[in-house]
């Protein structure tokens, strides 16, 4: 998809008026923050467009020189050569950024993992998924908090729950939102076969309270005795939260913290993410054709990826793409060339849906 040198000018006009506005000092409160937030989105556009622009008028006026000497002219028929092999990468960088963008996609994200079929092997294996996404977002300077977590008495989870906050959190893990399969012989198994369990992961964008207004009346809440493992607390104090969300009976269950206050807000956050992830989806839905390129549908019912330990290899289904890496991915830095990959293949899609 090439882009026109008058539309090349018009990205450079509004990133100028852009600048020149955040620098005048008029700008406040929602203003300025408006721009700054246009400024930053545009930027990667700005630049890429500028590069574009700058090898085509090198590219022009090579081609228009007329030099008599033979010795120069070789020299810039060997940078017309080497600008036309580069144009191309140029203008492909231009068209990816210019691909319209996922507005949550620079949200920090919700992390929420569940234990399959396969018993306690399904809950060892969820363990490791979240281990892996917390070493992958500590090799990228993400910060990651655990909002809940069901433990069983091996050190797995039955379910998990994290906030993982840091520059374009959501728009690196969207799409690993789905089954994850494990084929390995279970710690508990004392035959030595090797057993099939999954997990289910889903990764939420996490509104800003402004995104997504909560009327208390809409909300039933709960407090009881909390139960299972946290210390001498548990079940002497009332610190358990349930909010029952009325109109979509979406119901989040809070416990982890001795204090009813903290649990409570909490429970808040993620009942409002998962609201924002239920409207995300309506609208999703109303543009199916738009998101027919995509890699990912987001269906956590898709079976994604399967992690195989006999043979040493990690298998992504949607891009049948395989890694015999599989220690080095569930250390978390390996992870990064499975998600490279995946956001490629979606850029590639977009790209020729567009082209269409």
């Amino acid at each position: 998809m090439s882009v026109s040198d008058a539309r090349l000018a018009q990205i450079a006009s509004r990133f100028a008026e852009l600048e020149a506005r955040l620098a005048s000092g008029t700008l406040e409160g929602a203003e300025f923050v408006a721009a700054s937030r246009d400024y930053a989105e545009l930027e990667p556009v700005a630049r890429a467009a500028r590069d574009v622009t700058s090898m085509r008028e090198e590219l022009a006026s090579l081609s228009a020189l007329n030099e008599t000497d033979a010795e120069m002219r070789a020299l810039a028929d060997e940078e017309i050569t080497s600008l036309k092999a580069e144009l191309p990468e140029a203008e492909h960088k231009l068209s990816i950024a210019m691909l319209p963008r996922d507005s949550a996609d620079s949200r920090p994200a919700m992390l929420e993992i569940r234990a399959g079929t396969g018993g306690d092997e399904a809950a060892l294996f969820a363990a490791d998924l979240y281990r892996m996404y917390e070493r992958y977002a500590a090799d990228r300077g993400w910060r990651v908090e655990m909002v809940s977590a069901n433990a069983n008495e091996l050190g797995g989870f039955k379910e998990v729950v994290a906030n993982i906050a840091g520059n374009g959190v959501f728009a690196k893990l969207k799409f690993e939102s789905g089954v994850h399969r494990v084929q390995r012989v279970p710690v508990t198994e004392s035959g030595g076969r090797i057993h099939t369990s999954a997990a289910t992961v889903a990764v939420l964008p996490e509104p800003d309270e402004v995104d997504v207004q909560i009327d208390p009346g809409d909300i039933k809440i709960d407090i009881y005795r909390a139960s299972g493992a946290g210390g001498q607390h548990v079940n002497t104090t009332d610190s358990a939260v349930r909010l029952t969300h009325l109109p979509t009976g979406l119901v989040v269950i809070q416990q982890d913290q001795r204090s009813q206050h903290k649990n409570k807000d909490k429970a808040m956050q993620v009942l409002r993410t998962r609201l924002y992830d239920l409207r995300r989806a309506e609208v999703q839905g109303a543009e199916a054709e738009a998101r027919k390129a995509m890699v990912g549908s987001g269906d956590r019912s898709e079976r994604i990826r399967t992690y195989n330990f006999p043979q040493g290899r990690v298998t992504d289904h949607r891009i049948n793409l395989t890694l015999h890496r599989l220690p080095e991915i569930l250390e978390g830095p390996g992870l990064a060339e499975l998600i490279d990959a995946l956001i490629a293949e979606d850029q590639a899609k977009r790209l020729a849906a567009l082209g269409e």
